[in-house]
């Protein structure tokens, strides 16, 4: 398999001409998360910057190929229960181990805020990524189909 350097950054501002590429991509693969994440950034709904929340992306040289956000659950009814969202890697940069980097940054920063991370997903490689890195499959948490505790930091 191929490798290619690649690294990932947290972002407080996000550049919609930036992400136009992903959003395309992600569009023609059947799928609208980048699309909503945009649209939710561009009206307030979700900029991931409340306490603990924050969103990732991943670049190879310079165009973002990928994307993950960390926001408080709000399907939860505790506070220290995060949430996986919106992880899309560009198809042309899937297998090159950037959607395992970006979900492994969103684990470490849920470090001393959240006790456990949510995700609710029902794309096979997706699930098959999250249960490799140790979510668990669940089957009653609404809206959730994985879940992991969060180590705390000592």
């Amino acid at each position: 398999m191929p490798t290619i350097p690649f690294y990932i950054e947290r972002v407080t501002v996000l550049s919609d001409e930036a992400l136009q590429p992903l959003v395309d991509d992600c569009v023609l693969n059947g799928h609208n998360m980048v699309r909503r994440l945009v649209q939710e950034w561009g009206n307030a709904v979700n900029q991931f910057h409340l306490p603990g929340e924050a969103l990732f992306i991943a670049k190879a040289d310079d165009p973002i190929v990928g994307v993950c956000g960390l926001n408080v659950d709000p399907f939860a009814d505790n506070g220290h229960v995060g949430r996986v969202r919106r992880l899309y890697v560009h198809h042309q940069y899937r297998r090159l181990g950037i959607g395992r980097a970006l979900v492994q940054t969103v684990i470490e920063a849920a470090q001393g805020r959240f006790h456990a991370l949510h995700v609710r997903t029902y794309e096979p490689a997706a699930v098959a990524l999250y249960e490799a890195m140790g979510f668990t499959p669940v089957t009653d948490i609404d809206r959730c189909t994985h879940m992991i505790a969060v180590k705390q930091k000592p």
